[in-house]
């Protein structure tokens, strides 16, 4: 603590120490905002990846699905909402799985 206020007070005249405190912002920046956003990021990419037919969703606007299809080349899913309802949705709006949620409540459970 010490070291940061004489850090801080510095000698006038010059911004070393302002450029340390910046420094110090940017690196707590980093470790608390932008690393677990982007590790989020890499994981909801590597989730949406492993996706494949027969599997039960829930979209980000909450619509319930079964994926029938899925299609790279445009990047979307064919879902089969109630009956003989289909959607065709973006893989990004795809939030959750219900399949293995599913599985690992009555395995819980029982």
């Amino acid at each position: 603590m010490t070291l940061l206020f004489l850090l801080a007070a510095g000698t006038p005249g010059t911004g070393l120490p302002t450029l340390i405190m910046m420094g110090l912002m940017f690196v707590v920046f980093y470790f608390f905002l932008i690393r677990p956003q982007s590790k989020k990021a890499k994981e909801q990419q590597s989730f949406i990846e492993t996706l494949k037919a027969g599997d039960k969703v829930i979209t980000i606007a909450g619509i319930h699905g079964k994926i029938v299809s899925v299609n790279d080349e445009d990047k979307t899913f064919l879902i089969q909402v109630d009956g003989p309802t289909r959607l065709k949705i973006e893989k990004s709006a795809v939030n959750s799985e219900l399949s293995k949620a599913l599985q690992n409540s009555t395995t819980t459970t029982a």
